[in-house]
């Protein structure tokens, strides 16, 4: 009886994803997706989902590690400028590190049609 009903709580939660995009690197995949609370507010849940062998006697187990964390509305700003700080603070520590904004407009100067170039903007 248990089982179904964390079954059916699954499914019910499943029904909240308006958005999803699931991000592999590596042995980790991120999942971002955006749900709907009872009171029709969006947020976004992130989840990090690492796979985790471990050797019990001679029969390898095979588990998912998952931790989560959920971002509301009201924090995007906060948490973009506080991640952007942090992603700076890493490529200038580091080094060659290159990410670039995808909130860049293109300017007339910028057009392919007129540079000779083309460019393209892959998201991985």
């Amino acid at each position: 009886m248990e089982e179904l009903k964390k079954k059916s709580t699954a499914i019910e939660n499943d029904k909240e994803i308006v958005f999803s995009k699931a991000i592999k690197a590596g042995k980790r995949i991120y999942y971002l997706d955006v749900k709907k609370n009872r009171k029709e507010e969006m947020f976004i849940a992130i989840t990090e989902s690492k796979k985790v062998v471990s050797m019990d006697k001679d029969d390898p187990q095979v588990n998912f590690e998952k931790h989560k964390i959920f971002l509301y509305k009201e924090d995007f700003e906060k948490f973009m400028h506080g991640l952007q700080q942090a992603i700076d603070f890493i490529g200038h520590e580091q080094g060659g590190l290159h990410l670039e904004s995808h909130a860049k407009t293109v300017t007339e100067e910028e057009t392919p049609s007129q540079s000779g170039e083309i460019k393209i903007d892959i998201d991985f």
